[in-house]
């Protein structure tokens, strides 16, 4: 099969309102996409999610804004039939989202845990499902996980321990789907400079990350750089097609396997 392109496609961004997923749905547009559904998961975020959507316009793509919470299952039905209604077709799939809870073990809750699997592990498979279920042949489903999945490390037991389960539900789709041309993978960042890292961390702790990524030094913050995330996202839809049911780590150095 000939290396795929992104012209005139149609991609589903979870989380696509702003941080990565933003600079994501810029990503494909820029490199040919038509259609950009734009998902937020509450209020708090639409008029981020609006203006993603207006500048998507600006660059003469169509693009919508989509809210609801993707723990629950009709929720994913709901995004991906909307998009399909309005573009006919879905390409891509790409799901940034998630929810960080750094405590002890001691000090978790079972509410902590609740909202740590329901955002991190039971959004992420209904997504996949219904990306699977509606996607066109030869598309592309990614998901953003962690490299702390890699790392050894206290505080950090029910964030990497509800995104594990990611794996799994991508290789069992990469086997399922794969033959209909379409490649499922995981990306695990490293932390990244957005508010979702800083909110979990104390100075000390950004302090500790910001030195820990063997290339660090070459990052702008010493972190991830979500310009560093983008463009492997964009490889794994078009040219990096051949790749599937892997989970890669991005992180300069961060952590490994």
């Amino acid at each position: 099969m000939s290396a795929r392109t992104l012209t005139g496609k149609v991609a589903v961004i979870a989380g696509g309102g702003k941080n990565l997923g933003a600079l994501i749905a810029h990503t494909l547009v820029d490199a040919g996409a038509r259609g950009i559904a734009v998902h937020y998961n509450s209020a708090s975020s639409k008029a981020d999610a609006d203006a993603t959507v207006a500048a998507l316009k600006a660059k003469g793509a169509d693009a919508f804004s989509i809210q609801g919470d993707l723990a629950t299952v009709d929720n994913n039905v709901r995004l991906f039939d909307e998009t399909l209604n309005r573009f006919g077709r879905v390409d891509v799939a790409i799901n940034t989202a998630g929810v960080v809870i750094k405590k002890p073990i001691l000090q978790v809750t079972e509410g902590d845990y609740d909202k740590s699997f329901a955002a991190n592990s039971k959004a992420a498979f209904f997504f996949i499902q219904q990306a699977g279920r509606t996607m066109a042949d030869g598309g592309s489903i990614v998901t953003i996980v962690s490299s702390l999945l890699a790392a050894y490390t206290d505080s950090y037991s029910i964030y990497p321990g509800s995104k594990a389960p990611v794996e799994h539900y991508t290789r069992a789709a990469s086997k399922e789907f794969g033959g209909r041309g379409i490649s499922v993978n995981a990306i695990g960042p490293g932390p990244m400079d957005t508010p979702f890292f800083y909110g979990q961390e104390t100075a000390e702790s950004s302090a500790y990350n910001k030195a820990a990524a063997a290339l660090g030094q070459y990052s702008k913050t010493g972190l991830t750089d979500i310009e560093d995330i983008a463009p492997i996202v964009r490889f794994l839809v078009t040219e990096g097609w051949w790749i599937t049911g892997q989970t890669i780590f991005a992180n300069g150095g961060y952590t490994t396997r």
